[in-house]
Formats: structure tokens, C-alpha cells, sequence
């Protein structure tokens, strides 16, 4: 299976609709992870950058939707933050699903900037990330090999394969 055969099947994991429609335990944390891989797979992210975004990072693109722009704070050796644009028509829909309508439903929200809380604290663990990403790609049998920095890996691969020069990626 390619690479981003993989990661694209990643993110079908989290929560389906009807998890969603009746309620089941279980289906927030669910769906919060799914949109966290989705934006981690969107941008490029390393795992501190996703990890450490708060919902002021996402911005207007002057040329698109809403949450068409993320301002990456918390990078590898950052000095200054970094624009990333969307470039995914489909990302924008969800990224404002998750703000406007789920994330609010998170207690730990109310108090907290964070993008992902989690249901005790205002912002999901560190390592809770690569604990929830293993048990979704163990769960689809997915390659063990796959782990949160192959969303970055699959970014750059999209990137190149949609004609972008390789020495600007």
C-alpha cells in the first residue's frame, strides 16, 4: 500500500456520522482526533506544531474561506511564526465544524485557546497523540511503520506529485 494510501485511510479513522447523530461515548475524543490528523496531514505539521495550536492560529486566506491560512507558532528552533495556506478545498469545512459547533462541547474549552482539549484538561496530552494515532492504525491494521510524522512526509508528497517545485517544498 502506498504512502498516501496509508495516511489518507489514517484519517478515515475517528468517528462516523451515526457515532456522531446517537450520541456514543466516545465519539468527541473521536472526532477531535480525526480532525487533528486531518490538520496535521493538511499542513505538514510535526507533532509540537499540532499539538500546540490554539484556535487563533487558524486564519482568513485573503484569496479563500475562512481557516484557509494556519499560523504555525511552536515549531522546530522557531524564531517567528511561519503561514502555511490550505490547499485542500475540503479542509476549511471541517476545521470550522470542529470550532464552531464540536469543540465547544469539550468542558475544558471554555477556558482554553487550545485546538484540542481533552475531556480533563485544556489541552490533549503529548504523548496522548501517538498513543491515540497507534491504536486507530492498529485498529485498521495498518503498516506499524506509520506514526504522526508520516502526515509530514505525505504533505511534502502531495506537494511535489500536484507539481510543486521540489526545491520550494
Amino acid at each position: 500500500m502506498s504512502s498516501r494510501r496509508v495516511v489518507r485511510a489514517s484519517l478515515t479513522a475517528g468517528c462516523s456520522t451515526s457515532e456522531y447523530r446517537n450520541g456514543r461515548k466516545g465519539w468527541l475524543s473521536a472526532f477531535r482526533d480525526a480532525v487533528l490528523f486531518k490538520t496535521a496531514n493538511t499542513f505538514g505539521l510535526r507533532r509540537n506544531e499540532a499539538w500546540m495550536l490554539d484556535v487563533a492560529d487558524f486564519g482568513r486566506n485573503p484569496q479563500g474561506a475562512e481557516y484557509g491560512v494556519l499560523y504555525v507558532c511552536h515549531g522546530k528552533a522557531m524564531r517567528k511564526r511561519r503561514s502555511v495556506l490550505t490547499v485542500w478545498p475540503w479542509y476549511p469545512e471541517i476545521i470550522e465544524q470542529w470550532v464552531q459547533q464540536v469543540r465547544p462541547q469539550f468542558a475544558t474549552s471554555v477556558d482554553s485557546g487550545a485546538s484540542w482539549p481533552s475531556e480533563r484538561g485544556q489541552r490533549i496530552g503529548f504523548t496522548q497523540m501517538n498513543t491515540r494515532l497507534a491504536a486507530y492504525r492498529d485498529a485498521l491494521g495498518l503498516d506499524p511503520a506509520l506514526d504522526f510524522h508520516s502526515f509530514r512526509r505525505s504533505y511534502v508528497t502531495y506537494l511535489i506529485e500536484d507539481g510543486l517545485d521540489a526545491r520550494l517544498v
